[in-house]
């Protein structure tokens, strides 16, 4: 093979397994926002529909802990804090999920250098 060609899928066990770079994710509508909930906790994500007494939330994640600055009102402007990356926790992407208006508190509408931020941080685990 010459240094030109990619292996675009490899087979293991009769599982066929595809190159990371070669997927596309498809580009979600919507603000991205930061919302906080009265019981849910709070979660970040693109905001598809708010109806019905229902607030969806695409490519959602639930953030555990965060350095911004201070509140979520910075970490909607201004993301992270640079250097303190690695001690914020938040959830795996959740495809889509329903949040009640009843517990929904405050809905923060994210700057693209804040939605850039939050998406960086890679997901934590216990391990």
């Amino acid at each position: 093979m010459s240094k030109q060609e990619k292996i675009e899928t490899i087979t293991i066990n009769d599982i066929e397994y595809v190159r990371k770079d070669q997927l596309s994710v498809p580009k979600v509508e919507g603000d991205y926002v930061v919302v906080r909930c009265r019981n849910a906790g709070v979660h970040s994500g693109y905001l598809s529909k708010r109806e019905n007494g229902t607030l969806r939330l695409r490519n959602s994640r639930r953030l555990w802990r965060w350095w911004s600055k201070f509140t979520l009102s910075g970490l909607a402007v201004s993301g992270v804090l640079k250097g303190r990356e690695g001690e914020c926790r938040f959830s795996c992407v959740v495809p889509c999920i329903d949040l009640t208006d009843s517990d929904v508190a405050e809905v923060i509408y994210c700057t693209e250098c804040a939605r850039v931020s939050i998406e960086s941080i890679p997901e934590h685990t216990n391990e």
